[in-house]
């Protein structure tokens, strides 16, 4: 940690600012763990399988540097595949996949060797002794990072059962919380439809016959969510709807691909608007924060996704975000039923304007921190200065994981450190305020947003 620490923080009150914050929990409200992982808590045999497993952040990394398949999805083995990330990722200078490894070998494995690949047998050897040693599993490492809060990510046709008894392990200390996501409710286009309405209706206990049994199951499961604590739904479908249909309209729209009529984009259109404004008035009535994710492309790599399947490593950053469709979607939600509280987030920083601009004209809806592609130091510093010129930096909700690894607590850290250089600029004849603001961003703002579900 101390190699990074001191490529970010080049001055004694950005180091100030910083020992303020760096101890505080983690809350992570938004998060791709398993739940089940974390409560059968089986310790890691290597950091191979720790590291990359599931992983597209670093299956991306090695795809860009040449590396065979083989040696990323492949049957190559775990050491074989640690070896080859080892070797591209210590040359990948710039790229916060080098920063979060070093940062990760130190954290957990206190290991301190120079990211390079002459180091890797070294580096696989010592870490896989640190994990023997200190049985590293998934609550231990939770523990480790004083992580208090986790909101993982659940389709509504997912089991709750590891939730619910993650509720009554009451050996655990951190809350492990479901998340509603929503987007297979919105793909209905999608082949394999009829067979997800399939187990949404197991999921729900109800028949899906018609659209309003649809309707029904997916308020069933909302309020199967909240009994185990949920607070947060979320969405991070490819496109964002332009207008809204009628339920007569939507009701049309689902009965028709249901049957298996094919149907316009307009018709696919109005169906999603109709869709994403009640499911926001859903969300405000259950208390829950909707997250939406904007401007992302999905699979682009017709080939490979058919090989790897979702989250391969293969979707990239849109530009098909309107304003004035959101603007759109937010006034109509707003009139039918009330806003939730909105966290915007979007892959394309070109939006920071619109959106941030955007969401101050409607009470509870924020833009949130620098997402996926841009959580590097200058995606982080670019979001800082846009909500600090635009918004009130004070009330920014902080850094979440976006992770399947055990190891991301890291980004964290990190996070607060690039916060601590950005804060110090403003002056240290302002230390009192640019702490307390520092405290705001790394836990106190996201712990107002959780509140009671803590």
């Amino acid at each position: 940690m101390m190699k990074v620490r001191h490529e970010i923080l080049k001055t004694a009150f950005a180091e100030r600012i910083y020992s303020a914050v760096k101890e505080l929990p983690i809350l992570d409200y938004h998060c791709h763990l398993s739940p089940s992982e974390i409560y059968n808590d089986k310790p890691f045999d290597n950091i191979g399988e720790l590291w990359l497993s599931g992983d597209h952040y670093k299956w991306r990394l090695m795809r860009s540097a040449g590396i065979d398949e083989k040696f990323i999805t492949g049957n190559a083995s775990w050491r074989e595949k640690f070896c080859a990330f080892i070797g591209c990722v210590g040359n990948a200078f710039g790229n916060p996949l080098r920063d979060w490894a070093r940062l990760e070998l130190e954290k957990y494995f206190d290991c301190k060797a120079y990211l390079c690949g002459e180091n890797a047998e070294a580096i696989w050897q010592a870490a896989n002794a640190a994990i023997a040693k200190n049985k590293l599993s998934p609550r231990r490492l939770i523990e480790l990072s004083r992580v208090e809060y986790i909101a993982t990510t659940d389709d509504p046709s997912d089991t709750l059962i590891y939730h619910q008894k993650l509720i009554d392990d009451k050996g655990f200390k951190a809350t492990v919380a479901p998340t509603f996501r929503v987007d297979n409710l919105f793909n209905i286009e999608r082949t394999g439809f009829p067979e997800y309405l399939s187990r949404l209706a197991d999921a729900s206990g109800i028949k899906i016959d018609r659209f309003s049994d649809f309707l029904q199951a997916i308020d069933t499961r909302m309020a199967d969510f909240k009994a185990v604590g949920c607070g947060f739904s979320d969405i991070g479908i490819e496109r964002f709807p332009q207008t809204a249909a009628s339920f007569e309209a939507a009701e049309k729209t689902f009965e028709k691909v249901k049957n298996g009529v094919s149907v316009s984009a307009s018709e696919l259109d109005g169906y999603s608007g109709f869709i994403y404004v009640r499911w926001l008035n859903s969300c405000a009535s259950l208390g829950f924060a909707a997250q939406l994710h904007l401007n992302v492309l999905r699979n682009v790599n017709q080939r490979e996704f058919a090989r790897f399947g979702a989250d391969g490593g293969y979707d990239t950053v849109g530009n098909s975000f309107s304003a004035e469709a959101l603007k759109r979607i937010l006034n109509l939600t707003a009139q039918n039923g009330g806003l939730p509280r909105i966290i915007i987030y979007t892959l394309n920083p070109s939006d920071y304007y619109p959106l941030i601009t955007l969401a101050a004209a409607f009470s509870g809806v924020s833009v949130g921190i620098a997402w996926w592609f841009n959580d590097h130091k200058n995606g982080i510093l670019t979001y800082l200065k846009r909500m600090s010129e635009l918004s009130h930096i004070g009330e920014v909700i902080g850094m979440l994981t976006d992770s399947r690894s055990f190891l991301s607590y890291a980004r964290h850290d990190y996070f607060r450190m690039i916060l601590a250089a950005f804060l110090s600029d403003f002056g240290e004849e302002n230390a009192p305020e640019l702490i307390g603001i520092a405290k705001r961003l790394s836990y106190y703002n996201t712990k107002k947003l959780i509140g009671g579900k803590l």
